[in-house]
């Protein structure tokens, strides 16, 4: 089976969420499941410089406001697996966030610049652009690549299969209706049921409306997405899909994430040999300032830092975290309010508050090494990785129950405990009362070492493989070929 992937970010190249993680290990696992893979990406600068052995494929000319686009075929680093660059120097050849100008704002041409990703993508899948290579399933990511799913469904021969994942419904990639006439699409897609959203066009909707399956990163978020508390906007949609919408979990790179062989990390572990964790810890403390204190439960935040991921009810329940002989320590940026906070509170409570604002790959390995308790007290969460690395190095996840994280961390209630089958804490309302709680849970069940060490060891015997997730989408993709083969004969 050819499968292409197409998407903004892939790690290690470039990186502002999971979505990077996703497309940095989910090819690899296709590829050794025996899948022919490759992928295809915008040619920002980390992209042109870090794909390898790139080669000219096709000259493809002016369009979408940029006076020159190419598409040239590499070799992903490491891996080897080969990745077309669409190289448009004047839409991709900026400095800094892929989506973002220097001041925050939105680039204004992203309309443009997605819709070029989207179009390559679609004409690559129509055998147009590359002779020697045609996949049978074109798998699109975010509204980034969205688009792709409109113009496929838009061809007159439409033979490839199509499949896009919500990573994050509450970005839609919403645009001007000035722009729409910008993306070589006919009129007819401008309606309610096409792509119009309020009054604006909506690359999301795209995705959602004209790929064959939808499919987002948890069982439980596929479900949420139904409902107007998580739709945002779009539930009716996805409930006129039905049964084409599902989850799948994300999984764990376990050649990255691995505190037996980490190298980011003070010294290695693992549940044979935990005790290298309290060396973790130490040096975390040490390196953020945190008083040298083997006895306080150690809480860590290593997130975005917006109302979305839940961080303001953490500063509403820091009193209890610190009451209860905590300390906290953050990495993360985001919200100029949230940043300033959360440094305020540093200020406030030295030595029991550290915040280390931005993002640092390394560092997040050694706050998950270092930590005893990681918190995602997320409001939403389609899948989160977060707490899934926090599994795996023994820092015990607190979440809240939802998305993702209700569906990857068992509660330590009383009967789970006794079973053995606990693996986190979790709390229900989206309130800094019930995360207060679970934090008093949570340093509760610290005191008791024995205990504690159960639920770090469960945590970390817990499996969450690409391999796994791979084996589901290869289902996923031979199902709906077989369905698309079959609309085409009707």
């Amino acid at each position: 089976m050819k499968i292409l992937h197409a998407a903004a970010e892939v790690f290690p190249l470039i990186k502002t969420g999971g979505l990077a993680d996703v497309l940095g290990a989910l090819p690899q696992a296709l590829t050794e499941a025996g899948a022919d893979v490759r992928l295809v990406l915008p040619g920002f600068p980390a992209i042109l410089q870090g794909v390898e052995n790139q080669k000219l494929v096709r000259e493809i000319g002016a369009m979408f406001g940029a006076g020159k686009v190419a598409l040239r075929l590499g070799r992903f680093p490491g891996s080897g697996i080969p990745v077309y660059v669409v190289d448009a120097p004047y839409l991709y050849r900026r400095p800094g966030n892929p989506y973002l100008a220097a001041d925050g704002s939105e680039w204004a041409d992203n309309a443009q610049r997605f819709a070029l990703l989207g179009w390559v993508a679609a004409h690559l899948s129509a055998g147009e652009l590359d002779e020697d290579w045609c996949p049978d399933v074109l798998h699109t990511h975010d509204w980034h690549a969205a688009l792709a799913c409109a113009y496929v469904a838009m061809h007159p021969v439409k033979s490839v299969t199509t499949v896009f994942t919500v990573h994050n419904l509450a970005y839609q990639g919403l645009f001007d209706e000035d722009d729409y006439h910008q993306l070589g699409l006919p009129s007819r897609l401008k309606t309610p049921v096409g792509l119009e959203f309020h009054g604006r066009t909506s690359f999301m909707k795209a995705g959602l409306t004209y790929a064959d399956r939808v499919t987002t990163v948890s069982p439980t978020y596929a479900a949420e997405m139904a409902t107007p508390v998580f739709g945002c906007g779009l539930e009716g949609l996805v409930r006129a899909r039905g049964a084409a919408v599902s989850g799948i979990l994300n999984g764990v790179d376990s050649a990255i994430w691995n505190p037996a062989n980490d190298t980011e990390i003070a010294v290695g572990y693992s549940p044979a040999q935990p005790k290298g964790k309290q060396r973790c810890k130490a040096a975390l403390q040490a390196a953020l300032g945190l008083q040298a204190d083997a006895k306080a439960p150690l809480f860590g935040i290593v997130s975005r830092l917006t109302s979305q991921k839940g961080l303001d009810l953490v500063l509403d329940a820091l009193p209890t975290l610190l009451a209860e002989g905590a300390q906290l320590a953050v990495q993360g940026s985001g919200t100029p309010e949230l940043e300033a906070a959360f440094v305020s509170a540093a200020a406030a409570h030295t030595g029991r508050v550290a915040v280390r604002l931005g993002y640092d790959e390394a560092f997040a390995h050694r706050m998950m090494a270092g930590c005893d308790v990681i918190m995602v007290p997320s409001r939403f969460e389609p899948c989160g990785l977060t707490q899934l690395y926090a599994l795996r190095y023994g820092a015990v996840p607190l979440v809240r129950r939802v998305g993702g994280l209700a569906d990857t961390v068992v509660d330590a209630t009383e009967e789970a405990l006794r079973h053995d089958t606990a693996t986190g804490f979790m709390f229900g309302p989206a309130t800094a009362t019930a995360l207060a709680g679970a934090i008093t849970h949570a340093t509760n069940t610290y005191a008791q070492p024995a205990m504690w060490h159960q639920l770090m060891q469960r945590g970390m015997a817990q499996h969450f493989s690409w391999g796994d997730a791979a084996k589901q989408y290869l289902s996923l993709y031979e199902a709906a070929m077989r369905d698309s083969a079959s609309a085409r004969q009707a």
